[in-house]
């Protein structure tokens, strides 16, 4: 079953981007969803409602967990479901970068099984299931092995860093940031970066396609204490990401509390 679903949301995803382009650097509608959700567009909209009505009619007794779509609690009582983000890095989208992504899972009872993430603006994706290795374009990757947190190459922003997040001291590294949250876990998949970390609450939508293509990859992805991330769970966040090589993700643990 991993195989089957991990083609169908490879073809999804590149139906997703085709609709995605359409609307990219030509000037779509773009509202702000209030709170702390951000902008949205008339583009995440129409892909989400495209990958919903193909994904489910192709997966029926699949439940349902999307960014651009109210939650619905009945995904809770199934024991597959996909889990959707139509457009990581819709600011990026807006801007007109290359950097957004489309990020689509299956998880199975807390697991994610099947995960692709798409960038259509650089057509390049990246795939990888529980039965079989993570890709970038159809070549095997692999994260970072680094053993030395200082001066390693960490995807995180400016407020992460902050020293009130490190009470056993703020590692020297260098910082790099991209917009989409899924892309910074895949580019720490294939080793381009020696890891990432976000210590704010993250949606599931955003995480569960490159925590899995991570964790193929190699790296020990966690929440921001260490603990298994979980997955379709009812309030649908983790509670930070750290995506690492072994030694580094056991250094950032220790020094995120206090150690």
């Amino acid at each position: 079953m991993p195989a089957r679903d991990l083609a169908l949301l490879t073809e999804a995803a590149r139906e997703a981007g085709r609709i995605a382009l359409r609307y990219w650097r030509r000037d779509p509608k773009v509202w702000d969803k209030g709170g702390e959700h951000g902008p949205v567009t008339e583009a995440d909209i129409a892909v989400n409602d495209m990958l919903k009505a193909r994904l489910l009619a192709a997966r029926p007794d699949y439940g349902w967990l999307s960014e651009e779509t109210p939650d619905d609690p009945g995904r809770l009582s199934v024991d597959t479901v996909f889990i959707i983000d139509p457009i990581d890095g819709t600011r990026a989208f807006v801007a007109g970068e290359e950097t957004f992504a489309h990020s689509l899972a299956v998880a199975h009872q807390g697991q994610v099984r099947a995960a692709v993430v798409f960038l259509p603006a650089l057509d390049r994706i990246y795939t990888a299931s529980e039965a079989s290795p993570p890709l970038k374009d159809g070549q095997p990757i692999a994260a970072s092995t680094l053993e030395q947190l200082e001066g390693a190459d960490i995807l995180t922003n400016k407020t992460n860093l902050a020293p009130e997040n490190w009470p056993g001291g703020v590692p020297d590294i260098q910082r790099h940031f991209r917009a989409s949250l899924a892309y910074r876990l895949c580019l720490a998949a294939e080793g381009r970066f020696d890891g990432m970390l976000t210590l704010r609450e993250a949606w599931e939508w955003d995480i569960a396609a490159g925590a899995l293509i991570a964790e193929r990859a190699g790296a020990v992805v966690t929440d921001r204490h260490g603990a298994a991330l979980r997955f379709n769970s009812p309030g649908a966040r983790a509670d930070g990401v750290l995506a690492l090589p072994p030694q580094l993700h056991g250094d950032v643990v220790r020094r995120l509390s206090g150690g």
